[in-house]
């Protein structure tokens, strides 16, 4: 019979705060205010803060870029390149409930498997993206 289960690696709860710290770390010297949300491999909420000063509608945006990163194991920056050539997906599949095409949102990985994303939101898509990479490369010493 074969295995009907398997075991998944997933994100710590204390990596997520490893995580929030070096984003936060890179905000503050870009001097700027953001939302940081990190999920584990099923892109379940880990971890979450708010900068003071970060606007509020971040909140959720940072929250939906770390789902879509951990969802489907791609930066959320990766997305539009994808499907701006594409009419049926570019129109449509933008309305997928916490989809996000644009940076901020990046996967966490270890051996290749996927164990988690971080999502930020505040600043522009390069300050977005700079504070993820930052988590990112804490976690896992690779740089983006």
């Amino acid at each position: 019979m074969e295995k009907i289960c398997r075991q998944t690696m997933t994100l710590t709860e204390e990596a997520a705060t490893v995580a929030i710290a070096a984003a936060r770390e890179q905000a503050k010297s870009m001097g700027v205010s953001v939302c940081v949300a990190v999920v584990d491999a099923s892109a379940r909420l880990v971890a979450y803060t708010r900068m003071d000063q970060a606007p509020l509608l971040s909140e959720t945006i940072a929250q939906d870029k770390a789902y879509t990163a951990a969802a489907f194991g791609l930066p959320t920056d990766k997305w539009y390149p994808m499907i701006a050539e594409n009419p049926a997906l570019l129109h449509g599949i933008v309305h997928t409930p916490r989809l996000v095409i644009f940076a901020g949102g990046l996967p966490i990985q270890q051996d290749g498997h996927v164990v988690g994303a971080v999502g930020v939101s505040g600043g522009t898509a390069e300050q977005d993206l700079s504070c993820a990479a930052a988590a990112v490369t804490r976690l896992t010493g690779e740089s983006r």
